[in-house]
């Protein structure tokens, strides 16, 4: 681990960054947003959830080393946080992350810019041989992301979360080697 934390990251249109107090509002616009959060395994929030996920994650910043990181994605275009990314290391040089964007946001690429610059962020800063992430087997625009990158659909876990609606989703994991990785960038 180095000695500071890997924020912000900068991509074309999005800037990676902690959370501040005054993402409250736009955290929780997409954060009650039916459409942003029917595959998720939380929302939608009510102000008290999306006041005690933004002290969370305040919290989290100010504590170093640490092996997770969660970032608010702002818009450069609109200077308004549209969603929320995070990187987890864990043993055996592996790391998995996730997203969220507002609905609004979805289908210009954003997505799959943002969840660019963590796996480029596992690789390149803290030596990753293997990066994944998951999705609800519904959520066909997230797993177009993680196809979109490179990653490969590694395989589905069965009834392994609760869904939103009652009873319980299936979910598909997708990862990418350190190797594979090098050849996408360097293709």
């Amino acid at each position: 681990m180095e000695d500071q934390p890997p924020y912000p990251l900068q991509t074309p249109r999005l800037l990676l960054r902690e959370f501040r107090l005054e993402d409250f509002d736009d955290i929780h616009a997409y954060a009650t947003d039916p459409l942003t959060v029917r595959y998720m395994d939380w929302g939608p929030n009510t102000e008290q959830v999306t006041h005690e996920f933004l002290e969370r994650q305040i919290a989290q910043q100010a504590t170093w080393p640490r092996r997770d990181f969660s970032y608010a994605v702002e818009l450069l275009a609109e200077r308004k946080v549209i969603g929320s990314v995070r990187l987890g290391l864990s043993d055996h040089r592996n790391a998995d992350f996730g997203y969220s964007l507002g609905s609004a946001y979805w289908g210009v690429g954003l997505g799959a810019e943002a969840a660019r610059a963590l796996v480029n962020l596992a690789f390149d800063r803290f030596d990753a041989h293997r990066v994944w992430a998951s999705c609800d087997t519904r959520n066909r625009r997230s797993f177009g992301v993680m196809e979109k990158l490179g990653l490969r659909r590694e395989g589905t876990l069965r009834q392994n979360q609760p869904a939103h609606e009652g009873g319980w989703r299936d979910t598909h994991i997708y990862a990418v080697l350190a190797h594979e990785w090098a050849a996408r960038r360097n293709a």
